[in-house]
């Protein structure tokens, strides 16, 4: 169900459907209120929700109106090697999770040279 039609579906129920958290692009607070007018149309104040994939995104008014496209949303995968392949760390299990948190990093100045 895309998030129009979640919002239609809420809006059937309810007199208001309310989105809070923060604008994507400027991150200040943000409510966008959504409530169907006289004539069934969904009127949405305070911003924009976006639901490209399964998180909802939200933008204030004044960042709308500069731009209203949704953009840098996607995230980000983290890989790491373990036991002598790359993985995506997300499909770790919780003990190799823990152990990957625990791990420390080291650099080095040392340059290394083929012999």
């Amino acid at each position: 169900m895309n998030l129009k039609e979640s919002i239609q579906h809420e809006l059937d129920t309810h007199k208001e459907v309310a989105f809070e958290g923060y604008c994507h692009d400027c991150s200040t607070r943000v409510q966008v209120l959504c409530t169907v007018n006289a004539e069934n149309k969904i009127i949405i104040e305070g911003g924009a929700a976006y639901k490209p994939r399964e998180q909802i995104y939200l933008k204030c008014d004044a960042c709308f109106t500069k731009d209203n496209t949704l953009r840098n949303y996607q995230e980000c995968s983290v890989y790491s090697r373990v036991v002598g392949y790359l993985r995506p760390a997300e499909n770790w299990n919780k003990g190799k999770l823990e152990e990957w948190k625990m791990r420390k990093e080291y650099k080095t100045d040392k340059k290394w040279e083929k012999t």
